[in-house]
Order: C-alpha cells, then structure tokens, then sequence
C-alpha cells in the first residue's frame, strides 16, 4: 500500500479550510459584530498559511500573511466588516485556493489587486480622524499608556499530548511577548500507580510582564482554544523582574544556571502551592473567560478521546473499490443460496443463511460508510447565492433544512450541477427585483429555499422560491412558436410546464451570463433521470416555484422485486412498488381493458408481455404490480412474482442507450442476467398510451 504524497493531504485539508473560511466570511456579512467569526476565519487563514510554508507552497504563504496583515484590523475590532469587505475577502480566498489547486492559472496582478483592494478597504478615514484627535488633545499627566501586563492561569485538557501540541513549547511562545515568571500548580498530579503517561495533569499560573493586547495572547494559543481554559486578568503595574534562566531544575547547579544567556523566563517547582491559586480564585469575578465549559469528568474525556481516535481520513477511491467488493460478495453470496435451496443439506442451508445475514450487514454497513450529509452540498451554494444576488441587485435570504439527511456520496457528486442550475434559474428568472416585489406587495428581500427529507427508500431535495411563479401563457407561446404543440391544442398546466425541460427551450427575452441560452433544464433532467430519480414542478402564480427532486439513497445496491415475463426476469426497485394485486377472474374475462379498479381508483395497466414481445403462452393467472413515481400510478401485468432480490446495479453499455425502459442489469443467482426496469419511463409510456386512447375516443 503506497503513502499518500504529503502534498495531496494539504491540499484535501486545505479544502477544508477553505469551506470553513468561506462559511465565517459569509456568516461575518450577516453578523458583523460576531467576535467568534472572526476568530474562525483568522485559525483557518493561520493554519492555511502555516502549513503551506511546511509543504512548499511559498506563494501561498506569503499572500495568506499580506491577508492576515490586511484583515487584522477587522480581528482587533478596529473597522466593521462590510458587504464590500467580504467580497474581496471571499476574491482572496479563491485566489488563494487557484494557488493550492492549479498555480499555472494565477498571476501574480491578480494578487496584488486583490491585496490592493483590502488595504483599501481596512484603512478607513475614521482611524486617520482618531490620530489627529489624539495628537491635539492637551498633555494628560504621566501614566502608563500601556498595559503593564496579564495575569494568566492555564489549564490544559489531559489530552492534550496525544494531539501532539506540547504545553511547554507554547509557554515558550508566550514568554516571547515579554518577561513572564511561570508557576507550575501540581495539585492535579496523581500518584506514581495511577498517571497516565500521556496525560497531562499540570496546570500554570503565568505573570506576564508585557504591554501587549488580549490579542497577542489569544494568537499563542490560537490551535489549541478548544482543549484548554484560559483565564485573564489584567497585572498591575509591578517592577520587572531580573532576567532569570528558562527552566531552573532541582538538580542543577545553580552556577551554570547563573552563565546562561538571559532568557525571559523563571519556572519555579514547588510542590504545592497555594497562595497563586487562591489568588486566582479571588480574581475569578473579574477574569476574562476565552473557554468557558467547565472541565469535563476523567470518564467523559476518555470517551472523547476514543471518538478522536475513531476517526480516519480514507479516500474516496478506496471506498468505491469497497463497494465493489461488496457487490461481487452480494452475488456470490446468491448463488450460494441457490445451490443450497436446491439441496437436500441442512448444514449448506444453515451456513448459506449465516453468510446471506453476514453479507447483508456488510453491505449495509459499507453503504453507510458512503453516506454523507447532504449538508456538505448544501453549503457550497451559499456562496452562489451571495455572488448572484450581489450581480443582480436582488437581496436572497438563502434558507436550508434537512442538512442531516444523508445521501450516497456518488449521489452528492452528481446532484452539485443540477441543483447549481436550478437555484440560478429560481434568483434569476423567479425572484422579481426589488420595485416589482415592492409593487406586489412583497417583502424588498427574497427567499430561496433547499431542503432534503427521508421518503420511504427516497430522498426528496426541494428548491423553493417566494417570486412570481411560472408564466404558463409564456411557456404556451414559446412552445406554439417552437413548433412543440398545435394552436390551440388542449394541454393541462403541468403538461405545459414540462416544455421547460425540452432541449433549447427558453422564455428568457434576453440572453445573459447567467440564463437564456435553453441549455440548463433539460440537462438537470436528464442527470435526474440518470440517476434513477425523477423531478416534479409545482407553481403558484404571484407565490413562487417549488422543484422536487425524488431520488434513491444510493446507485450501488437496492433492494429489488424480481419478475417473469415469459421466459424472462426483471427487477423492478422495491421503493416504486405499492403493492400487488391478483386479477380476478372479472378482470380475466373482460378484453381489451386498459385500467383496473383499485379500491375505487382507476389505474391504468401496462402488460409486459407486449412491451417485451415475450412468446409462448402467459399464465393462467397473471399479477398486477401497483408502482408509483410521484403522485401518477400504473399496473404492470406479469407472469410471476418470484420475490425479494438484493440488486448490485451495474450499469448498460453505449449499445443500449436507446434502450430507455431499463435503467441496469444485475446477476442472478443462477449466473443469468436480468434487467432493472426504469419506472419513470414506464410510467411515462402508460400516461402516453392513455392519451393516445382518448384522442382515438374523441375522434
């Protein structure tokens, strides 16, 4: 097994510094007053840089630090952070991205106009006004301008080591602002029998003697906030002390120590000590509190360390050859049962059902290893939708739901693009300007909505917006212009909007940037349809547009009804299927019927045997599968319900792309192939054939 190359896990962790920056900086133009934003932003700017140096990336080091320098000023809660700001912040951060990703595609210009930019926004009029106030004021009287200094008390979780950050190394750090004289507090520290080697139980009370900001301090122990408590309080003004060694031990001569350089540090041992701790408790009222979760219990932090370690970064690749894996297993695993169901051996059957049981919890199990929130989708469109409501002028709230909801992550890969041309199309096209929502008496600000919700073996996305809602009299015209349907034709509203989806088909008047050229709906439709789901649309005129999106939880493994059709089986996906139903012997009698009464519903039939030109002679008593996609249901009429198939999905050659009811095909126990039925073009050709049969019946 080879290493990764250490400069492709930066990039992949770099990646995720990215989206956490983008995030804060999107979040910081909604609450600019949010300290903790900022903080989030600078970490992933510091560590960005940090480890770019390490790696090599010396154009990324450098840009990342002009950044930093320019959006200090923002961190010391100089300037506010506004629209404008943010927007060269989120420039900075795609330039810094290219750099990682594809250095060949930059210029050094671009940089620099970007850095331009955040100078130019950061140094505001207002500082200018505040120095020369300051320098016209009269003579005050002679007073420490500055802070004398920071009383510190820092308590590290035990964990800490294990992480590989070293408090001592960040004591070092901190001395470096100043002279500090360092306590240690050992009260924490078990006996001999009962420490832990890789814990930390040691504490420190720090006197800093330096006339820095909370900032300064704050920057020494930026990487490890989240695993320790930092107390401050201000240090009264008291007389520096003499430059002592860094660390006096016991054993050491105190001569030698004597000849040392001078250093900024004096660390006294003492066993107990308990004048700095009461001390520190009596100051408790007006400290400063940077982490303000109370330590947790010994049994808590072990059980948050077991979590840490659980976690493992693995690559996607392998994961995907996992599944495969799985599938081929999944196969075998059917044969095995076939040979045992033929068998008279009860030891083979008994070992043919432990290894279906075993098999079956592998593959959920692998299949939940790809699951991913579809949240980590939903956020790369904030950005999106900063961006275009910035071109068009038109103010978005962007509003999620159902980020928890958990999809395949080939499912995530392939629904990016389709849900990037429907959001376009909804801010674009649905969302009306701020005078026309002011004259309908809408809200100045528009809604833009996308959620994901469990249905059954379904995920339903939902892209939702609050404008004007289809044109139905425009979609008509253009497709009578089109040459798409007769004048006059008699066509529902939702036969009408399905036109949106042809190739080429646009109401736009103006062709733009963004939309207007009739190539977008139509390839969200066929990648929707690719990926075994379907798409609805739903309008309302003056409300909005809601487009919903039914798609399976993965495109590996499902769970299949499989079929016979004369000498031929089928799988048809077990989340389609209502239910089954026999023909009564009504129904057997009756020729030429095209629909059968479900509990007083008309649904109309699509026999197999014609669709499939299947020959010999059909069974006696045929069954009737209710399938449904959306709200349309059809009845297939088949053979033979044999059962329950588990159903590794491979795909269909080029030769079969024209091949439009077959969505795959799939292994049988048996060594034979069958084909999985797509169910939405099923549907389609049963609504298709309805509508044939009523134009017949009205001519």
């Amino acid at each position: 097994m080879s290493a990764m190359d250490p400069t492709e896990v930066f990039r992949q962790e770099a990646s995720e510094l990215f989206e956490v920056l983008e995030g804060a900086l999107l979040d910081l133009g909604q609450r600019p007053d949010d300290r903790e934003l900022v903080d989030s932003a600078f970490r992933a700017l510091h560590t960005i840089k940090g480890s770019g140096a390490m790696f090599g990336f010396d154009k990324v080091a450098s840009f990342t630090h002009e950044f930093e320098t320019a959006f200090d000023r923002v961190r010391k809660g100089e300037i506010r952070p506004t629209q404008e700001l943010i927007s060269v912040a989120l420039a900075a951060k795609d330039y810094i991205r290219a750099l990682i990703e594809n250095p060949q595609s930059t210029d050094d210009i671009i940089g620099e106009a970007i850095l331009d930019d955040l100078k130019r926004f950061v140094s505001s009029d207002q500082s200018a006004a505040a120095v020369v106030e300051v320098a016209g004021a009269p003579p005050l009287a002679p007073v420490e301008s500055k802070q004398a200094g920071w009383h510190l008390h820092l308590e590290f979780e035990s964990h800490i080591l294990r992480n590989g950050s070293n408090p001592l190394d960040l004591l070092e750090d901190l001395c470096k602002l100043g002279p500090c004289f360092v306590v240690p507090i050992t009260d924490g520290v078990p006996f001999l029998d009962e420490m832990e080697p890789e814990d930390c139980y040691l504490k420190w009370d720090v006197k800093l003697h330096a006339a820095c900001d909370k900032d300064a301090i704050d920057d020494v122990f930026m990487f490890v906030s989240d695993e320790m408590k930092l107390t401050l309080s201000p240090l009264e003004h008291v007389e520096v002390p003499a430059p002592a060694p860094p660390l006096q031990l016991l054993d050491e001569d105190p001569i030698a120590a004597a000849e040392m350089p001078a250093p900024v540090v004096e660390a006294v041992a003492v066993p107990v000590v308990e004048q700095p701790v009461a001390k520190a408790q009596s100051q408790s009222k007006t400290n400063v509190e940077v982490k303000a979760e109370p330590k947790p219990e010994p049994k808590a932090e072990a059980k948050r360390d077991e979590r840490g370690i659980a976690t493992v970064r693995v690559q996607a690749e392998r994961l995907d050859e996992l599944m495969d894996r799985v599938g081929e297993l999944v196969i075998a695993q059917a044969r095995l049962s076939q040979l045992a169901a033929s068998g008279s051996d009860l030891s083979i059957k008994m070992i043919a059902e432990e290894i279906e049981r075993l098999a079956s919890s592998l593959r959920d199990t692998t299949m939940g290893a790809r699951m991913v929130p579809i949240g980590s989708l939903f956020g790369r469109f904030r950005r999106l939708i900063h961006d275009l409501s910035r071109d068009l002028s038109k103010p978005v709230e962007f509003v999620t739901s159902g980020e928890d909801t958990e999809l395949d992550k080939t499912m995530i890969e392939c629904l990016a693009d389709p849900l990037v041309h429907l959001i376009r199309n909804a801010i674009d096209h649905g969302i009306e300007d701020t005078a026309t929502r002011a004259a309908n008496g809408k809200t100045e600000q528009g809604r833009n909505g996308l959620a994901a919700v469990h249905s059954g073996a379904q995920v339903l996305v939902t892209v939702k917006d609050n404008g004007g809602g289809l044109n139905t009299a425009r979609i008509r015209a253009k497709a009578e212009e089109q040459g798409l349907i007769a004048a006059g034709a008699v066509l529902t509203d939702h036969e009408i909007h399905q036109f949106l989806f042809h190739p080429g088909f646009s109401t736009a008047q103006t062709i733009s940037a963004l939309s207007g050229r009739g190539v977008g709906m139509d390839v969200v439709k066929r990648t929707i349809e690719n990926m075994r789901g379907t798409i609805d649309l739903s309008t309302r005129p003056g409300q909005g547009t809601t487009v919903t999106l039914r798609l399976p939880l993965t495109l590996a493994i499902i769970e299949g009804l499989l079929i016979r059709v004369g000498e031929g089986r089928y799988i048809i996906p077990l989340s389609a299927v209502e239910e089954c139903v026999e023909l009564t012997a009504e129904d057997e009698r009756s020729r030429g019927r095209n629909f059968l009464n479900v509990r007083g519903n008309l649904v109309p039939l699509l026999p197999l045997r014609e669709i499939m030109s299947s020959t010999g002679f059909p069974d006696r008593h045929p069954k009737t599968i209710i399938i449904s996609t959306g709200e349309t249901r059809v009845g297939l009429v088949v053979d033979q319900i044999i059962g329950n198939h588990q159903t590794v999905i491979k795909s269909l050659s080029k030769l079969h792309s024209d091949v439009t009811i077959f969505s795959g095909a799939t292994i049988l126990g048996d060594g034979t192939a069958a084909l999985i039925l797509d169910v939405a073009q099923l549907v389609a050709l049963a609504q298709s054939k309805v509508e044939k049969q009523h134009i017949s019946e009205a001519a």
